[in-house]
Parts: structure tokens; C-alpha cells; sequence
């Protein structure tokens, strides 16, 4: 595992493990890490703001993100009391961050488990829209694959990353392939850029790509995506109708639509669940650091 440098081996109250991205990888808009509680009796996944976000912007996001609920969701259930921090803790299960699982899986994925994967993330943002939630930041990055399913992270990375209005087309840590056009022109995040954001991740895990030649993806996800990526915001579907033709219809109109019919076992390719023990294991064989607390 990748250990924190020396210097940054505590967040709040958490030790250090290990980091979820690898060093130097792209497009990720938090620091990862997973960490155990000073007591050993709690291990979470915690999230730091980049270099050079706002980290009162960041607190905002992070404080509105408990509101986020869902079985697909990374819940937020800890956050630090005013003016001890900037940072985010969630519950830890094993879970590898999509471009991880891609390198894993030694390139795209299988049509099935993208299908999967694309079916949770719409769930998920049909129920934050509802509610009137905008995820701003939906990208490959923000998405985690564990046994049971994919969690949706790394909520409102893009407003933490760039104040809205302001004219950015280099946001901190974003891959510019997931952001709608109206938010690299400096627009505020709504629905229909998060739908944006679940286009290019279906692309990505399709072709290992945010931005691929429409020929490149499959032929069955070709129009779900592709009407994702639309440069028209009004032109995109909702979350919901995508959630509705990624899911096999059902012959009992009762039924509710749901991605977990699709997260059946053996939705992840075999590496990836053989990375996924590996994590684990290791996280459970960690050691705390030892000597006096800081």
C-alpha cells in the first residue's frame, strides 16, 4: 500500500493508512485516504480538499452532502466542528476509485457492468434531484466500485473547486471531459450537468475514455450515452428516464425500478474483486503508528 508522507500522517482525529489514488493520478478533485480512528476502533474513508480549493467552500459541500441518501451513495457521517479542518469522513468498505478499476481490469469494462454501473449513478441523481440536490462533480474519479455495487462520491467538487460564475476551464483536479459545457463557460451546476457528468463516465468505463469517438462506444449504450453528452443542456434526458432504459423493463408495473436488479454476483470482473480482498486484507493487517499524539 502507498503510505502518506511522514508529514501528513493524521486527519482530524484519523490515522493515516494508506491512500485510495495512486500518486499522481489524474483528475482526482479530493485527497483520499483510508484511515483507522486514534483508538483503532473505526476505519473510514476520509477527504481532504485539493491544494488551492476553497476550504470553506469545501465544508459547505461536505456539510450538504449528508443530505445525500441512497444504497449507491459514499454517505457523509462525519464532518469537523467549525475551525478544526477541512475534511469529510465516510464509512470504509473496500472500494477501488473507476480509473483504478480500469487499470485493474487492464482496460474498459465489460457492457454489462457499465450498464450496472450507469443504472446506479442515474438512480442516485434521480433521488438527489428530487430532493433539489445537484451532485457537481459527477466524473470517473467520483465513482466507487465495491462488491455490492458502485458509491457515488466527491459530492460538489466542482463548486469547491471553482466559485460559481467564475469562468474556469481548468478546475483543479476535474477531468474537463466530465464538465457540461455550461459549467466550464462558468454556468451554476443543475440537473442536467450532472447527466452530463454520467454520460462521460459511462464513456469512460465503455472505451477508458470521457471524451471517445462516438463509434468507440458500444453499440447498445451508444444512444444512452451519447444523449448524455449533448452539448444541448435542455437536450438531455433526466436521471430518472435514464435510469428507466438502463434497467430491463419488468412485467409488473408495482415493481420499482432499481439498479440492484442488475448488481447481481458476478457484476465485477474477477480482478476487480480480487483487488478488492486484497485492500481489505491489507487494511485489516495495518498497523497504527505508534508514539505521542500531536
Amino acid at each position: 500500500m502507498e503510505r502518506p508522507r511522514q508529514e501528513a500522517r493524521r486527519v482530524g482525529p484519523y490515522h493515516l493508512i494508506t491512500r485510495l489514488d495512486p500518486p499522481e493520478t489524474p483528475h482526482v478533485p479530493v485527497r483520499r485516504f483510508i484511515a483507522r480512528g486514534a483508538d483503532g476502533d473505526r476505519t473510514v474513508l476520509v477527504n481532504a480538499p485539493l491544494p488551492g480549493a476553497d476550504p470553506a467552500r469545501f465544508a459547505v459541500e461536505a456539510d450538504t452532502a449528508r443530505r445525500l441518501m441512497g444504497p449507491w451513495v459514499a454517505p457523509v457521517t462525519e464532518v469537523p466542528p467549525p475551525g478544526a479542518g477541512s475534511w469529510y469522513a465516510t464509512p470504509y468498505l473496500p472500494v477501488l476509485p473507476l480509473p483504478v478499476a480500469l487499470a485493474v481490469h487492464g482496460g474498459p469494462l465489460p457492457e454489462p457492468t457499465v450498464r450496472a454501473l450507469g443504472a446506479a449513478l442515474a438512480e442516485t441523481l434521480a433521488a438527489a434531484h428530487a430532493q433539489g440536490l445537484t451532485h457537481a462533480g459527477v466524473s470517473p474519479a467520483a465513482v466507487l466500485l465495491a462488491a455490492d455495487g458502485p458509491r457515488l462520491g466527491c459530492f460538489g467538487a466542482v463548486r469547491a473547486a471553482g466559485p460559481d460564475g467564475e469562468r474556469r476551464a481548468d478546475l483543479p483536479g476535474l477531468d474537463p471531459g466530465a464538465l457540461a459545457p455550461e459549467l466550464l463557460a462558468g454556468g451554476r451546476p443543475r440537473p442536467p450537468g450532472d447527466v452530463y457528468g454520467l454520460g462521460a463516465v459511462l464513456a469512460y468505463a465503455a472505451t477508458g475514455t470521457t471524451v471517445p469517438e462516438r463509434t468507440e462506444l458500444p453499440p447498445a449504450l451508444r444512444p444512452l450515452a451519447s444523449a448524455c453528452l449533448t452539448r444541448d443542456a435542455a437536450a438531455r434526458p433526466s436521471a430518472a428516464a435514464l435510469l428507466a432504459d438502463l434497467v430491463p423493463r419488468t412485467p409488473h408495473e408495482t415493481v420499482v425500478t432499481s439498479a440492484g436488479s442488475l448488481l447481481t454476483p458476478g457484476w465485477l470482473p474477477g480482478r476487480i474483486v480480487a483487488a478488492l480482498a486484497r485492500q481489505s486484507a491489507s487494511v485489516l493487517a495495518a498497523e497504527l503508528p505508534t508514539g505521542p499524539r500531536n
